[in-house]
């Protein structure tokens, strides 16, 4: 590890402070990155229907596209690591092939024997392709960068998944468990399939982990669910996971007329991408067509300060939330029904005002009681945000601890 890549976590401790997680005081930041995306990054509208096929022989992971990309934890801050962006095979939520893009990032520090792989889901950017963590890591301007820079300090392969429709045709299916936790999987098949991260120690026999907080959080949980089933074969250690919307009833019901509302018009464009017979536009007046439009192209700043203080009554002309479709579809999101395959870290902060504290014990709660090795840590009086910047380097710790075999047995006991 070389002494300018062990540097890196000062600065971006400082970042943090400004600029995190989906927050409207990220909005300056996000601009400058769409800017940057706009000028040095391809965007959907340039791979258009029938530039890639997936197509039924191409198993889950594989790599469809590669090119040489950068990363940087904040502007003007290049680091020694070696990126590329990719683009992957993956399953949407009803079990269909798609493409979903992506990062590879890897320390260049000399190392070419197996380092442990961090599959990393980001929280909430946006809808709009502009908003793709893969289209702000070379100009600095991802929110989350300075976190993906502290697994990398530690000398961990990273691969950080776009998610479905995040930078790719059609609209991103966010908090559509199904279809995030796929992506999360694949990203980490695809990163130990990519034939320059090899040379960097990215193989099939080094031992992986999951990442992931606030929307990051309830895809790497979700994955968590799924791995023994869905893949099987990567040496998955652990997963940590934080602010987890486990239960998006619940936490619409919090967020609902307050200050982050946009989310749950989110949540119902994401819902509505992946089921598109739950016909969204058919609910929404006129505001509501406005505000989704917003949605649909803008990153998280601009789509929290439009629908902030908004109802579900401001943008519908009936409540679709009361249809029985509705309710099957969110139903199907709720994350704590299985065990995962592996010990998890679970993180929640008590004054979380983004999600109910009570979502994230909950979650505790459920896999405890099915025998999981559940590590539980609840930061005291922290807001969202707040949890994400402490809760980082235990997570990472706890992981690091996987990583070198070390046992655990958790405190669901107490």
């Amino acid at each position: 590890m070389t002494p300018a890549l062990r540097r890196r976590p000062i600065a971006a401790g400082a970042v943090l402070a400004v600029a995190v997680l989906g927050l409207p005081g990220s909005a300056a930041a996000q601009a400058t990155g769409n800017a940057t995306a706009t000028a040095n990054q391809p965007q959907s509208k340039h791979h258009g229907p029938g530039k890639w096929k997936p197509g039924k022989k191409t198993a889950p992971g594989q790599i469809l596209r590669s090119k040489p990309s950068s990363f940087q934890y904040t502007p003007g801050q290049p680091t020694p690591t070696k990126a590329w962006k990719i683009t992957y095979r993956s399953t949407s939520a009803n079990g269909r092939p798609n493409a979903v893009s992506g990062t590879v990032i890897v320390p260049d520090d000399g190392r070419t024997t197996a380092r442990p792989l961090i599959t990393y889901a980001v929280g909430t950017v946006g809808l709009g392709d502009k908003c793709a963590p893969s289209a702000g890591f070379p100009g600095g301007t991802t929110a989350e960068a300075p976190l993906v820079n502290a697994a990398l300090v530690r000398g961990y392969a990273v691969v950080v998944t776009d998610y479905e429709g995040l930078g790719t045709p059609g609209d991103h299916t966010y908090m559509v468990a199904k279809a995030q936790g796929s992506a999360v999987l694949d990203a980490a098949r695809a990163a130990q399939r990519h034939p320059g991260a090899a040379k960097y120690g990215v193989s099939a026999k080094a031992p992986v982990g999951i990442m992931g907080y606030s929307q990051g959080g309830g895809a790497s949980a979700k994955a968590a669910e799924m791995a023994g089933t869905y893949a099987p074969e990567l040496n998955l250690k652990g997963t940590a996971s934080g602010g987890v919307p486990a239960d998006l009833a619940a936490v619409a019901k919090s967020l609902e007329g307050g200050d982050s509302a946009g989310y749950l018009l989110m949540s119902a464009v994401g819902q509505n991408a992946a089921n598109p017979a739950l016909k969204l536009r058919s609910y929404l007046n006129k505001e509501g067509r406005r505000l989704a439009q917003v949605v649909r192209s803008e990153c998280i700043g601009t789509v929290l300060e439009a629908g902030r203080g908004k109802k579900i009554e401001d943008v519908t002309t009936s409540n679709p939330l009361d249809r029985p479709d509705w309710q099957r579809a969110i139903a199907k999101q709720l994350i704590g029904t299985k065990r995962p395959s592996a010990p998890v870290y679970l993180y929640h902060g008590d004054a979380d005002e983004t999600i109910p504290y009570t979502v994230g014990q909950k979650l505790r709660a459920d896999w405890c009681a099915k025998g999981l090795s559940v590590e539980w840590k609840s930061f005291a009086g922290q807001s969202h945000v707040g949890t994400a910047i402490q809760g980082n380097g235990p997570a990472l710790e706890w992981l690091g601890q996987r990583f070198a075999d070390q046992p655990t047995t958790g405190n669901c006991g107490t």
